[in-house]
């Protein structure tokens, strides 16, 4: 296998690690804690959950923009800068816990105690993106998932969600020390700069409403759903898309790690090409995904999602359109994000609002299937405009060669076959938008 696949499989198996470490963290919680408990022990894991995506934005997308020989200012910058703001918003959060009373006191002290630990080990991936060296966030973010499930499984039954969220965020230290020791040969001799990230006009404040957007308004959408909806339509919802994480493994990957990969494949024509057939594959798994989804005996749903498995299997045509047209439109924002990272946020605004209004609509016309199907038009919707707004980007032009010293030219030469040395290569991905964004 070339280093380019080596790269792509190390990628995907470090997204794959990560997700299941979460995933595996609230499995374990959940079978040593009272209801009680992991009730508050959720509470402070969605406030985490927030807090990384938030980081992930600000910090890990604009780093991975990043290429030439300030990648290693930058590495640097982001794990100083990670681990000042997470020791001040941790301590925030610790405000927090001291002010609360119950379960969820203590879960918030600690959490406000492990915070940068566990965000700074995190962020860590994103600088070895940006380096081009995923399989080292491969070998930390593998070493954090034994460490995790280790020291939870030496858990008594009935630990409070205070030590329990300890215990989980202390067991990232072997993780951190680790990426830590290996990204260091690359940021030795480069001095941190916090500066960028305080001015105004950081890219990652535009990713930023971008997750905001994104995320906070298909959350809330959901949610609100239940106001007006069924518990059941909720629910059917929630577990059809529950069914499509390992495609979710796949398109984290794609926007974790894509940006340094395709900042090697030259112009606009290059990046686009890679991105396209990419968009088509995991448009191809997606529905494929769904297929194998709806063959599955009612014997085996039900033991994937329970009493819900009937509900939820009668949205799985729907919901594996959302998710094909969600790999289309995954790796469309990746060609914005790559050639013009500043023209992603009208597309992320507009669509995603639309995506709410059109599930929200779809369901007052045909219930829990309009639902769906109003998701999955949304997606579609989003692909097109996005695909729509990279092919319309500008190729940059080639530049003008440089001849030399400017020489007095003959007087009235009679002009004759070009000599003149062919233009400069085509340069690669810009990192801003053209002015008209």
């Amino acid at each position: 296998m070339s280093r380019r696949g080596l790269a792509a499989l190390s990628s995907v198996l470090d997204q794959a690690a990560s997700s299941a470490t979460n995933i595996l963290v609230l499995v374990l919680a959940a079978r040593l804690s009272s209801a009680a408990g992991f009730a508050a022990f959720s509470m402070v894991y969605v406030t985490f959950s927030v807090l990384l995506g938030l980081n992930m934005a600000y910090v890990g997308q604009s780093v991975v923009l990043e290429h030439g020989e300030r990648r290693a200012v930058v590495c640097r910058s982001a794990v100083a800068f990670t681990g000042s703001a997470s020791v001040l918003v941790g301590g925030a959060l610790a405000v927090v816990g001291l002010l609360l009373s119950g379960p969820a006191a203590g879960a918030f002290l600690a959490l406000g105690a492990v915070l940068p630990l566990v965000l700074v080990q995190d962020g860590l991936r994103y600088c070895f993106s940006a380096l081009r060296t995923p399989e080292r966030a491969l070998a930390a973010d593998a070493l954090r998932l034994v460490c995790v499930v280790g020291a939870l499984l030496l858990q008594p039954s009935g630990a409070s969600p205070g030590r329990l969220v300890l215990v989980w965020g202390v067991s990232a230290l072997p993780a951190l020390a680790l990426g830590l020791w290996l990204l260091r040969p690359y940021v030795r001799g480069a001095r941190a700069d916090l500066r960028p990230y305080l001015r105004r006009g950081h890219l990652g404040q535009r990713f930023v409403v971008e997750f905001a957007v994104g995320n906070g308004s298909s959350q809330l959408a959901v949610l609100g759903l239940g106001v007006f909806a069924t518990p059941l339509a909720v629910g059917a919802l929630r577990g059809a898309s529950t069914l499509f994480g390992p495609l979710n493994v796949l398109y984290n990957s794609a926007n974790a790690f894509g940006p340094p990969m395709l900042g090697r494949r030259g112009g606009k024509r290059a990046v686009v090409r890679t991105t396209g057939a990419l968009g088509l594959v995991l448009a191809t798994l997606g529905a494929a995904w769904a297929a194998v989804l709806y063959l599955l005996p009612d014997r085996l749903g039900r033991q994937l999602l329970g009493e819900t498995w009937s509900s939820a299997a009668a949205l799985l045509p729907a919901t594996g359109a959302q998710y094909a047209a969600m790999g289309l439109g995954t790796c469309a924002l990746l060609t914005l994000r790559v050639l013009a990272p500043k023209a992603t946020l009208s597309v992320q605004v507009v669509f995603s609002v639309l995506s709410v209004v059109l599930m929200l609509g779809g369901y007052g016309v045909g219930g829990a299937q309009g639902a769906a199907w109003g998701l999955a038009a949304g997606s579609a919707l989003k692909a097109l405009a996005a695909w729509t707004r990279a092919t319309r980007l500008p190729t940059p032009e080639p530049a003008t060669p440089t001849l030399g010293p400017a020489t007095p030219s003959p007087p009235a030469q009679t002009p004759g076959p070009a000599t003149s040395s062919p233009p400069a290569q085509t340069p690669g991905p810009a990192t801003s938008s053209p002015p008209g964004d």
